[in-house]
């Protein structure tokens, strides 16, 4: 048998009578034969143990671990209609009844698998986002932290001549929201004096949304620099002009959560000769410029307000040096595996920071190059190094080794620098989490900084992990609680929210044009804007509640989406909350990124939204296809719908094990077509939203349309359990098993009680695993044995 393999819920055990009853059977008397297995197992013995294995592990011909979250009913149900597979029908009333009972109770279900192979808390190198955010502020922490409180935009200085250092030359300073102005032929801010030349400077901070390339676009007729994260180099240097060009790229690599300096600078001189010379007088030529930029994955774009701040910030080291990636094959990153090509590249990584800091030595350590303390200011800025990057102080032996012995040698000072900048980034007390297996206080800062951050601790926690003040429940959860306002806990949780709905991996949104006319990149891009404001605005304004996730009944719309999906906006209007007349919408559920996503050139998909709903937010771990099914080309049944043509295509017995659950739920989405545009007809017939869904526990639900999916989705237990699940494994990137086997439940209750708060969850997860000591020989059952209570 194979039932389809899903996730990670459990019910009963009775398992244990019946091992309990066995063993006082079997050892009451010598002479007294054993007593005969139950029935569940012999009928496991004789029908599927040759196929399954001893404990469901399966064999050649079914490779697949009889493992997943059924109940016993459902196995049952599956086993009556399809078992054995040679033979179909055989296993039926109270056999298939005891036999889906002891596959449940020895090896199925999510207890039983705690139990036969309980988890633990694992030892993890450092994920290559954590690598890469630690070096940040490890490099980074002398500069003083990010600033992005307040307005947000540019700060914009404006000037009448070129002498922008005298301040009776200055025109106007303000802040403006986004570069992009047409100053045609006069001084900005002046209607009717003409500018010859002007000078004009933007500059603050920009925040980057995701790690990755961006390209940084300039235009403008005139002499132009612009510096990101660089306050001596610019990126884009046209000052010296030349040519007819108005438009000027160049790429850079930035962290995601971040917030980088950035400053942009236009001159506009006189222009024009005569007779050979300079004309004194020349005609009035027109001024522009804008500040563009295109995001990872994203269509070039005028850089928004809300990305922009008009107050300074200071520069960040960004890594350039590549990683192998991270292992997800469970669901989230972990650094589990270690490989040469990992090992090569924290090598080169340690040379290319190290590097950098001798670059930047007298700006890092606050030394001048002739200062008579030069050596000492240097060992200290090594040792302050090496215990931010170790998360705890250095024993004497430490820093004999990493400091005292580098500089010892003799020699140049920067290359006493490299050597001890180098030899701490190559430490596995840098490169792994808790190498000794032990737990501190200084242990717990870091659980919870890399938890909520990926990186390093920040001084008020480890001033917290010094004086103790991380022992308890109550302590952890106020550092937490604290630290979840931070920027990075926001590029996090973005992160986490992609990853739930699928967003980072999906493709080239390509529809057909004769069907679907003025779909192109910009709309794809705009709509991707448009969800992730929707996630930010749910988790991080109002009451944080993850219900408005699946319920909200707005959308964040520009003039341009607005156009494309029958708003009443102007078409210039920026992103805003918008309700579409006549349509039902529900948050994520409907959403016309996710819609078009899960959806095919010409035609929607209710099997790819099915398994985005039942495993995205149900957490249902859907078996891969038998094999490769290529969908039924539309033009060949041109009359059915799609829904009929799902139905037919995935009529086959072999078929209906997993899309008996996803059909149902897709088809309750078949309001939407391959763009996320509403409809009441296809083919001229109505479309027909109705769908269903059988709980682990056995309930039916029905529901017509979207807004009744989105309702039972909001009130489902099993969506807040795979919801929490979702975010535990996300921060703590452990198995949640390791940290007891009731954890989730408690989590999932506590989410629940907290009206379903986002913020107050990662709290939650963080105040309760963040005591919770790596145990290198689990115990059968039971769970870890915390610090402190974690209660």
């Amino acid at each position: 048998m194979n039932p389809q393999q899903t996730s990670k819920f459990g019910s009963r055990t009775p398992w244990l009578a019946a091992v309990f009853s066995f063993a006082l059977t079997a050892t009451w008397c010598g002479f007294v034969r054993a007593a005969d297995p139950p029935k569940g197992e012999a009928v496991y013995a004789k029908q599927c143990l040759a196929c399954h294995g001893k404990a469901g592990e399966g064999s050649k011909e079914y490779p697949h671990a009889l493992v997943g979250d059924k109940s016993v009913q459902e196995l049952a149900k599956y086993i009556t209609k399809t078992m054995p597979e040679d033979d179909p029908g055989t296993c039926t009333g109270d056999d298939a009844q005891k036999v889906a009972e002891y596959i449940h109770d020895a090896f199925y279900s999510n207890i039983a698998r705690a139990r036969n192979q309980p988890a633990r808390i694992e030892l993890s190198r450092l994920t290559v986002r954590q690598y890469q955010n630690a070096l940040a502020d490890l490099i980074g922490w002398v500069r003083g932290p990010m600033v992005w409180d307040g307005p947000k935009g540019l700060q914009g200085e404006y000037y009448k001549t070129h002498q922008h250092w005298k301040k009776e030359n200055r025109l106007i300073d303000r802040v403006d929201p986004t570069v992009q102005f047409d100053f045609g032929v006069n001084l900005p801010g002046s209607d009717k004096e003409v500018g010859h030349l002007f000078f004009v400077r933007w500059q603050g901070g920009v925040l980057a949304p995701e790690t990755g390339d961006y390209e940084f676009i300039v235009r403008t007729e005139h002499s132009t620099k612009l510096w990101v994260n660089d306050p001596k180099t610019p990126l884009i240097d046209r000052w010296v002009k030349s040519g007819n060009d108005t438009e000027f790229r160049e790429t850079i690599r930035l962290i995601g959560g971040r917030v980088y300096p950035i400053r942009l600078e236009m001159s506009k001189g006189k222009q024009g000769e005569k007779d050979g010379k300079k004309d004194p007088d020349p005609p009035p030529t027109k001024a522009s410029i804008a500040l563009l930029w295109k995001q990872p994955k994203q269509a070039v774009e005028v850089i928004p307000q809300r990305n922009l701040s008009p107050k300074w910030t200071p520069e960040l080291f960004v890594l350039q040096t590549p990683f192998p990636p991270d292992d997800r094959s469970i669901g989230y990153e972990r650094g589990t595996s270690i490989s040469k090509a990992w090992d090569s590249a924290t090598t080169d990584a340690a040379l290319e920071a190290a590097g950098y800091v001798v670059a930047h030595i007298e700006e890092l350590a606050k030394v001048k190059a002739d200062a008579a303390d030069r050596e000492a200011k240097l060992k200290a800025f090594c040792a302050e190094f090496a215990e931010r990057a170790f998360r705890r102080p250095l024993t004497e032996d430490q820093r004999k080794v990493l400091v005292d012995r580098q500089f010892g040698k003799g020699g140049d000072l920067n290359a006493a620098v490299k050597r001890s900048v180098i030899l701490v980034l190559k430490s596995t007390r840098f490169l792994y989490h808790e190498p000794t297996g032990s737990l501190d206080a200084h242990d717990v800062a870091a659980r919870l900084s890399f938890g909520l951050w990926d990186s390093l601790p920040d001084q008020p926690l480890r001033e917290a992990a010094a004086a103790g003040k991380l022992a308890t429940r109550e302590q952890v959860a106020q550092q937490a609680d604290r630290m979840t306002a931070d920027l990075r806990t926001r590029g996090k949780v973005r992160e986490l929210l992609l990853q739930w709905l699928r967003v980072d991996r999906t493709g080239e949104m390509a529809k057909d044009p004769k069907l679907f006319p003025n779909f192109d990149e910009s709309i794809v891009s705009d709509l991707r804007t448009s969800l992730e404001m929707f996630l930010d605005d749910v988790v991080w304004e109002g009451g944080s509640d993850y219900r408005r996730f699946l319920q909200a009944d707005d959308l964040y719309l520009n003039g341009r989406l607005a156009q494309f999906y029958g708003a009443k906006l102007p078409a210039d209007a920026p992103f805003q909350k918008v309700k579409l007349e006549g349509e039902p919408r529900a948050g994520v559920v409907t959403h016309p990124y996710l819609m078009a996503s899960f959806a095919y050139t010409t035609a929607s998909s209710p099997i790819h939204r099915g398994v985005f709903v039942t495993r995205g937010v149900l957490g249902r771990v859907l078996q891969p296809p038998p094999e490769a099914v290529a969908p039924l080309a539309p033009d060949l049944h041109a009359g059915l719908t799609t829904r009929e043509r799902v139905d037919l295509q995935t009529s086959p017995k072999s078929c209906q094990v997993c899309h008996t659950m996803i059909n149902p739920v897709g088809f309750a989405l078949e309001n939407y077509d391959a763009v996320g545009r509403f409809r009441k007809e296809e083919k001229g017939k109505p479309v027909n939203a109705v769908g269903a869904y059988q709980s682990k526990t056995g309930e039916l639900a029905t529901f017509d349309g979207p807004k009744d999916l989105a309702a039972y989705l909001a009130a489902s237990p099993e969506s807040h359990s795979a919801f929490v699940q979702q975010m535990f494994h996300h921060l703590v990137k452990q198995p949640l098993n390791a940290f007891g086997g009731d954890e989730l439940a408690k989590l999932t209750k506590s989410f629940e009680n907290q009206s379903f708060n986002i913020r107050k969850l990662m709290v939650d997860v963080m105040a309760s695993s963040a005591l919770t000591p790596r145990q290198t020989d689990p115990k059968p059952s039971g769970g870890a044995t915390p610090v402190a209570s974690s209660r």
